[in-house]
């Protein structure tokens, strides 16, 4: 009964308010976008976790806290240093606690989960403590900047038992890429030998914080925008072991930033398969979105483009997937697919199981964006 409850609920709201919010980085444009609202037959039933929230330095969050609404979760608190970017959470949910420092939300027992995307060399110390009280965690991506950082979360996680999960949106909260799981795993094209995955991304310079632009809290450029190609690679594949070929890193056209990098690129190589990576700051203002995202999966038997954001030139929603293989060729719209994430993290929160993404995935993918970026190659273009 419990059971048949939980996937009703987790197939009505996800089903009834799926969307995805636009990773634009201007700080307060999710908080002006209307709340998803649940259906009025299911308001009355009781939620299956209570979350909360510290640190939100970056707009991601929004998608992340109506994820895990979706998926059963209650927002209850929280906590950010910024007034600014605070008042544009409470506006957006009037109905959350303000916490009057992150401690009275680490040690309230009737907190299950600690969501955060506050500044990214940040996010790996807030998850530690987070587990140490007890609690699940995820993050922003990327949710670990350091090698260093990486092997203390694991160490850890392992003597806690805490899920530490982080929210690559690019496969989590696009309908299409979930799709192309849904279509692999099916033996649509065969075993997958390669997957190229490109994350362009517009810069909005003027809406930037200054950590954006520092390469110390960001990460790097592979560190971040890469880990989300990382972690497709390994779940397209279906490899657990993995390494970096090569990778180099640079900035080419922004020098007025001297700790940023606009340009990334990477070879991998796993178990069951291998892959390229480009990510950059190069998308003209011209696009109709922040970014024209493509993941391209090559198998044995066919491929599939997925063009993530808009089909450029052709239309400009997103969720567009593109099929070819030996039977045929053809265009699916994916607007209509359901987005599982929320539901299945949730169900591992309460379960203690691993649906939505294992931990050894999550730090693989983790390892071989933080390998890439620190031992890449330093581009000097004339």
């Amino acid at each position: 009964m419990e059971n048949n409850r939980r996937n009703f609920l987790k197939n009505s709201l996800t089903g009834a308010a799926g969307i995805v919010l636009s990773p634009s980085i201007i700080q307060d444009i999710s908080a002006k976008t209307s709340q998803i609202e649940v259906p009025a037959f299911l308001k009355n039933i009781a939620p299956r976790i209570k979350f909360s929230v510290i640190g939100i330095n970056h707009s991601h969050i929004y998608g992340m806290v109506e994820a895990v609404t979706r998926g059963g979760g209650e927002l209850v608190a929280v906590y950010a240093k910024e007034a600014d970017l605070l008042a544009n959470f409470v506006k957006k949910y009037p109905q959350v606690k303000q916490a009057k420092d992150e401690k009275e939300i680490l040690e309230d027992n009737s907190i299950q989960l600690i969501l955060t995307s506050g500044i990214a060399s940040e996010r790996a110390k807030l998850g530690i403590r987070a587990m140490k009280n007890g609690k699940d965690f995820l993050s922003d991506k990327p949710g670990i900047t350091t090698l260093e950082d990486l092997a203390e979360v694991r160490k850890v996680q392992k003597a806690t038992k805490r899920i530490y999960s982080i929210m690559f949106s690019e496969r989590f909260e696009n309908k299409a890429t979930v799709k192309a799981g849904e279509l692999v795993k099916s033996g649509a094209i065969g075993k997958v030998v390669q997957t190229i995955g490109m994350g362009p991304h517009k810069m909005n310079t003027k809406s930037r914080p200054d950590w954006f632009f520092d390469k110390n809290k960001f990460g790097g450029i592979i560190t971040d925008i890469g880990s989300h190609q990382c972690d497709q690679f390994l779940f397209f594949t279906g490899s657990t072991s993995a390494e970096v070929v090569s990778s180099q890193i640079g900035n080419v056209n922004h020098p007025e930033f001297p700790l940023f990098e606009d340009f990334g690129d990477l070879m991998l190589r796993g178990d069951k398969g291998t892959g390229y990576i480009r990510v950059d700051w190069f998308t003209p203002d011209g696009l109709k979105t922040w970014g024209d995202g493509r993941l391209t999966i090559l198998g044995t038997e066919g491929y599939i483009e997925i063009r993530k954001n808009i089909d450029i030139a052709n239309r400009d929603t997103g969720n567009n997937l593109y099929l070819v293989n030996n039977k045929e060729t053809k265009f699916i719209d994916c607007n209509a697919e359901i987005l599982p994430f929320g539901g299945q993290l949730v169900d591992d929160i309460v379960n203690r199981t691993e649906t939505a993404m294992s931990q050894d995935h999550c730090f693989l993918a983790t390892e071989l964006s933080l390998k890439a970026q620190k031992f890449a190659k330093k581009l000097a273009l004339k």
